[in-house]
């Protein structure tokens, strides 16, 4: 059997990513840990594979993609065609990782990255507690997308999801509902806390107190959109109305709906975040908010690649803009004045140009600054 870094990782009690370190001879590796590596190496008779070592030394020219959890529709599918489109573009192959929003099985393929040390890793965090040291200490360039890690310095590219909540809020209160729920992602992620923050200003704008016992935190998966749901409609007086927070929970709560025999919308609005393809198939056609999700994965392509390129600024954060698709589950009520229909961009994955006038990927400079939606 060949013996593997992970096996000298194992027996020594560190991470491979320290393993990676003392057989590159990196100096800020401490001496009790240099030890441990060396004793281990040489009781497993490690040898490691010196023309693929040679090349590492130089990095790889790999990127790895870590996404929080693949099965999130097709949100990350498209994030995920972005980002391969725009390492394609630019010559470099990838490989695909999926944390399952856990936390320890994200931090080993950080270490792996670390490990078969790639030319930079493109990282939807699993949360606050996700820790890029690992990538910083070994020099790989490290790109966030569609979730913050707020005080880390790294370029990151997000979907403007405080707006994009206010918007749907605004939508229900300008069709006459009043009890307007929400069911919130896990509020220790940006996407969580931020939507549920554009909830809450959108109700104070309007001039009405949010209702807590209208909140409801679940974990972005369909059973956590199911409890929520059932708890909403337990609620006396129930709500009117429903934003829900991402599209596994909409699922979760369009079930419990059709369980209860409510009618949408007569009985109850819903708005659900991330569009669905089917949504507009349901009997009754849903309404959701659709990010740019494609576009936030060819972007953060376009970061990291510029990184690569040398570019050496201060981190860059760039937003874009969700669209309301407004359908029959948000109706307004009777009597109640109608928005206009919105017309929105398609949200099936495409090429684009950027719009700072950039042809493409291949230039690999910085080109944020000018661009409307980039903040810091």
């Amino acid at each position: 059997m060949v013996t593997t870094i992970f096996d000298v990782a194992r027996v020594a009690g560190v991470s491979t990513s320290t393993v990676s370190r003392v057989l590159n001879g990196n100096e800020r590796v401490a001496p009790d840990l240099v030890a441990k590596v060396t004793r281990a190496v040489r009781e497993l008779d490690y040898r490691p594979n010196r023309v693929a070592r040679s090349l590492r030394l130089r990095h790889n020219r790999v990127w790895a993609l870590v996404i929080s959890d693949i099965r999130t529709g097709p949100f990350f599918a498209d994030l995920v065609r972005g980002v391969e489109d725009g390492a394609h573009e630019a010559g470099y192959p990838m490989f695909l990782c999926n944390a399952d929003e856990d936390p320890s099985k994200e931090a080993g393929y950080l270490q792996l990255a670390v490990a078969e040390n790639v030319a930079g890793v493109i990282l939807t965090p699993s949360g606050p507690a996700t820790d890029l040291r690992p990538l910083i200490d070994a020099g790989i360039r490290v790109v966030l997308a569609d979730r913050k890690l707020p005080g880390l310095p790294a370029d990151t590219v997000v979907a403007d999801n405080t707006s994009g909540a206010m918007q749907a809020v605004e939508h229900l209160l300008a069709g006459g509902y009043r009890r307007i729920a929400c069911i919130a992602g896990p509020l220790a992620t940006t996407t969580g806390s931020e939507r549920l923050l554009g909830y809450r200003m959108a109700l104070e704008r309007a001039g009405m107190a949010a209702d807590d016992s209208l909140v409801r935190v679940a974990d972005f998966r369909e059973q956590g959109g199911r409890q929520a749901m059932q708890e909403l409609l337990e609620h006396e007086p129930p709500p009117d109305a429903v934003l829900v927070s991402n599209n596994r929970m909409t699922v979760g709560a369009l079930e419990v709906i059709e369980e209860t025999k409510l009618a949408i919308p007569e009985e109850i609005a819903v708005i659900g975040y991330d569009e669905i393809p089917w949504a507009p198939l349901l009997r009754t056609a849903l309404t959701t908010l659709s990010q740019p999700a494609y576009d936030l994965g060819h972007e953060a392509a376009r970061l990291l690649l510029s990184r690569l390129n040398g570019y050496s600024g201060s981190p860059r954060t760039v937003v874009l803009p969700t669209y309301l698709n407004i359908r029959a589950s948000s109706t307004p009520k009777q009597g109640a004045a109608r928005s206009p229909t919105l017309v929105v961009e398609p949200t099936r994955p495409r090429r684009r140009q950027l719009r700072d006038g950039r042809r493409g990927l291949a230039d690999g400079g910085p080109g944020t600054a000018n661009r409307p939606a980039d903040r810091g």
